[in-house]
């Protein structure tokens, strides 16, 4: 969340803000109730000093053996709007807080303003194969490889959900190993966290209140299935004052995911493209805000490293205001091609919160360069299903089998190739 001070005192900002993020919430009407909100505590601050008063002359009145009726009458009066006040500020602290957990993240100045197709490609790396074939899509090569059984996945649990199986499965469990290896190597602390969150997690990390209807919630204990491991991981220091010495602190977790996907009617959802559950390694850093934007490039270039070890050719977008998450100032997309679908699919959101996560998580340092909240930042090092489907298209061989990446050998003893 922002600061409220920095919302009174920068009004258009904010404004702007919202109609760039295209957020539904009725900026207007917070100012509104925020204004009202105000004046009734300042005007309670006042009714409270004339209480204070007039109990004063009601005892002087009283030693001095005068009527205090008329101080008494006008205590009542006071004592009566007061309770008023009492009520209607409670009421507009409500209306406050509800509109406040609504609006979104002022996006950097470095952000292109306007939707998807606003996006900047910032770079590329390798050049999608060119082969002498007819590639097959994931969903074809799978099911001749008995590696991907999607109807069998539908029939327990209905559309958007996938089975791996064989090497399929082989393929996807070496992937999240080699993930963890490299990023343990790169210096993250590997976590293993809960994969059901209560609503203070999900609010501190801006799921909720925007989300909810993306989210998995069990009713009954009134938690949440996470729909990514930025939530327990950027969680495991709220309410907490880390030490600005020991500033970054980067962690490295694996977990399933698991979306709803309300909105995402008529995106293409074939195969692997677009599931409820799939799993995902997740990069979490905290840092000193003035190191934010720095540490924003090395998380970028940490997930680039993985791509390029894969050899699979992507690019990397600055994301335009409209396709930029409620939380994120920044956000860096990368996607890789995928040759039997013929597209570029995103595979990691590498964002900078700045101190929006920090302050709803209330997740501050404290240390020789001063006080404050911590900026947080993630990104998915890597997202498994489209990495799955980027192997599984462009490692096609013209035999119809698949080859193995090298830097996952080891993890297959030494099989070359799938199929």
């Amino acid at each position: 969340m922002l600061d409220r001070k920095f919302i009174r005192e920068n009004r258009d900002l904010v404004t702007r803000a919202v109609a760039l993020k295209n957020e539904a919430v009725d900026i207007e009407a917070y100012y509104t109730r925020d204004a009202e909100r105000r004046a009734a505590l300042q005007e309670m601050e006042e009714l409270q000093a004339e209480a204070n008063r007039a109990n004063r002359e009601i005892s002087e009145r009283k030693k001095a053996g005068k009527d205090p009726a008329t101080a008494i009458a006008a205590m009542k009066a006071v004592a009566r709007r007061l309770k008023e006040l009492k009520a209607k500020a409670a009421l507009l602290d409500e209306q406050v807080a509800r509109l406040y957990l609504q609006i979104p993240n002022v996006p950097d100045e470095s952000v292109p303003a306007g939707g998807e197709e606003n996006n900047v490609l910032v770079r590329a790396w390798g050049d999608p194969p060119d082969r002498q074939f007819t590639v097959m899509p994931h969903w074809d090569i799978g099911a001749e490889l008995d590696i991907l059984d999607l109807e069998r996945a539908s029939r327990l649990s209905g559309s958007g959900f996938t089975l791996l199986k064989g090497d399929g499965a082989r393929l996807e469990r070496a992937l999240i190993n080699w993930f963890l290896d490299e990023n343990r190597a790169r210096g993250y602390t590997e976590v293993n966290i809960p994969y059901l969150v209560n609503r203070e997690a999900m609010i501190g990390t801006g799921q909720l209140p925007k989300l909810a209807d993306d989210m998995y919630l069990c009713q009954v204990d009134d938690l949440f299935l996470i729909p990514t491991a930025e939530v327990p991981v950027t969680n495991l220091h709220r309410a907490e004052t880390l030490r600005g010495e020991d500033l970054p602190r980067k962690y490295v977790a694996f977990s399933p995911c698991f979306r709803r996907e309300a909105g995402a009617a008529g995106k293409d959802t074939r195969g692997l493209l677009r599931v409820h559950q799939f799993h995902k390694v997740e990069l979490v850093k905290f840092v000193l805000p003035e190191h934010s934007w720095d540490e924003l490039e090395s998380l970028t270039a940490d997930v680039e490293a993985l791509l390029q070890k894969l050899e699979l050719p992507y690019r990397v977008l600055n994301l335009a205001s409209g396709d930029l998450s409620f939380a994120a100032a920044k956000c860096y997309d990368l996607e890789v091609w995928a040759a039997g679908v013929g597209k570029w699919l995103e595979v990691s959101s590498c964002s900078n919160f700045c101190d929006f996560q920090a302050r709803r998580a209330g997740i501050r340092y404290k240390g020789p360069s001063g006080r404050g909240f911590v900026h947080t930042l993630n990104g998915s090092a890597l997202a498994l299903p489209r990495i799955l489907v980027a192997i599984m298209e462009n490692y096609q061989t013209a035999d119809g089998r698949i080859t193995v990446p090298d830097v996952l050998r080891s993890y297959f003893a030494d099989q070359e190739f799938i199929g």
